[in-house]
C-alpha cells in the first residue's frame, strides 16, 4: 500500500498546544540521551545533577494542558505515552540515586528511553520538530533532508516494524522512509548487550540510519544473551534475518556491517570472524574478545576484512586494554583494523559515533564484496 503522507495542519492555538508539551519532552529525551552516554558507575550522580531538573518543565506542561480536543487525537496519544515514559525514567532514577545508586535500577529506568522514543516516532512525519529530532544533530540544518523526510510517502514497507513470532530470535527492523528500490542501500545489523533486546536497541541507531540512508535490523538473541558459549543458535538466525531482509529490499552486498554493544560487540567477532559470515564489515562497541578468536579464524576471512573496535577508556566492564589486544592480534592476522578509544567513554553506547561508522562503511566497502 502507498499513500501521501498526511500533513498535520494545525491553528495556530493548537500549534502552541502541541509545542507546549513537545519543546520540554524533546529536551527531556536529550538529557536522557546524555545520562545514558555518560554513564559511569563513580560519576553517575555528578552527572544527574549537571542536568537538572528538566522532567519538572514537562511535568508543569501536562499539567497545565487543557483536554485535548478530538482534532488533536493523532497527536495526543503518541506525546502522552512518550511523556509518561520519558517521566517515569527520571522518576526512577532518581530513586535509584535516593538509594545508593544501584547500576541495576539505573538501567532499568534507562531503558524507559527506547520506549519513549517509539512512543514518539509516528509524529516525525507529521511534525518538523520531531522530525528534526529524529535527524543526526549534524544534519537537523539540512533543510532539503527535512523535506524529503516529511513528503515521503507512506508505505507498509517502510518505517520500523518487527518481523518473528516474538521478541526472543525475532529482529525489529526500520527502512528508511525515503527508501527506493532503484539503487542499493547499506545494511546495519546492531547486536544489543548482555540484558537487552533488540526492540531497545534498534533505538540507538534510528536516527542515524533514517540520516545517511542506511536500513538497520536489531535482532534479539534467542536466548538471555548472544551464544558466547556452547551451540550456536543466534548466527543461523542472522542468516535468516539477512535472507529476509534481501528478499524484500535493494541491499548494498558490499556494505553489510555487523556491529554490537558489549555482549552484541563480542557475538560480531564470534560470528562475523566465522567464514561463512556474510558481512563485510565489522564494528564492535565496548566488547571483550580472546585470542583464540583470531586463532580459530580463516585466513582467507581475515585479510583485508575492515574492522572498526570502539572502545571506552573508562569501560569497567571490559577493560580498554582487551581492545588494544584485539587491534594486535586481528591486525597480526591481515585484517583492515582500527581502533578508537574514547577517553569519556564507559560501559556505554557512544551513539554520536554512528554517523563516523556509516562513512566509514560507505568509504570501505565497493572493496570486499560480501560472501555467497
Amino acid at each position: 500500500m502507498r499513500t501521501e503522507n498526511p500533513q498535520l495542519a494545525l491553528t495556530a492555538r493548537q500549534s502552541a498546544a502541541v509545542l507546549a508539551v513537545l519543546s520540554p519532552l524533546l529536551r527531556v529525551l536529550e538529557m536522557l540521551a546524555f545520562v545514558a552516554r555518560h554513564l559511569h558507575p563513580p560519576d553517575i550522580g555528578k552527572v544527574v545533577a549537571s542536568i537538572g531538573l528538566p522532567e519538572e518543565a514537562l511535568r508543569a506542561a501536562r499539567a497545565s494542558q487543557p483536554a485535548w480536543p478530538e482534532a488533536l487525537a493523532g497527536v495526543a496519544g503518541p506525546l502522552d505515552s512518550a511523556s509518561t515514559a520519558a517521566s517515569q525514567a527520571f522518576a526512577d532514577l532518581r530513586a535509584a540515586l535516593d538509594e545508593g545508586g544501584d547500576m541495576r535500577a539505573i538501567y532499568r529506568a534507562l531503558r524507559l528511553l527506547p520506549e519513549a522514543l517509539a512512543a514518539l516516532y509516528p509524529l516525525a512525519s507529521i511534525l518538523p520538530p520531531v522530525n528534526q529530532f529524529f535527524l543526526d544533530p549534524a544534519l537537523r540544518s539540512d533543510q532539503d533532508l527535512q523535506r524529503l523526510l516529511l513528503r515521503a510517502p507512506v508505505r507498509d514497507s517502510t518505517g520500523v516494524m518487527h518481523v518473528g513470532s516474538g521478541e526472543r530470535g525475532g529482529f525489529w527492523l526500520y527502512v528508511p522512509e525515503h527508501y527506493a528500490p532503484d539503487r542499493a542501500w547499506p545494511l546495519v545489523a546492531a547486536l544489543h548487550g548482555g540484558s537487552g533486546t533488540g526492540r531497545q536497541f534498534l533505538w540507538s541507531w534510528v536516527r542515524d540510519a533514517r540520516s545517511r540512508g542506511a536500513i538497520l535490523a536489531a535482532p534479539t538473541s534467542t536466548q538471555n544473551t548472544w551464544a558466547l558459549l556452547g551451540p550456536d543458535l543466534d548466527t543461523p538466525n542472522l542468516l535468516r534475518m539477512l535472507d529476509y531482509i534481501q528478499s524484500r529490499w535493494n541491499v548494498d552486498v558490499t556494505r553489510l556491517l555487523l556491529t554490537g554493544m558489549s555482549d552484541g560487540g563480542t557475538f560480531a567477532y564470534v560470528s562475523g570472524l566465522a567464514s561463512h559470515s556474510p558481512f563485510t564489515h565489522l564494528a564492535p562497541v565496548s566488547a571483550a574478545f580472546h585470542p583464540l578468536l583470531v586463532q580459530l579464524a580463516d585466513p582467507d576471512r581475515m585479510r583485508g576484512l575492515p574492522i572498526q573496535i570502539i572502545h571506552g577508556a573508562l569501560d569497567w566492564m571490559f577493560p580498554v586494554e582487551l581492545a588494544q589486544q584485539a587491534q594486535h592480534y586481528l591486525a597480526s592476522a591481515g585484517a583492515a583494523v582500527t581502533l578508537r578509544e574514547v577517553d569519556d567513554l564507559s560501559h556505554a553506547y557512544p551513539r554520536e559515533l554512528n554517523g563516523a561508522i556509516l562513512h566509514w562503511l560507505a568509504a570501505t566497502g565497493a572493496a570486499r564484496p560480501s560472501a555467497p
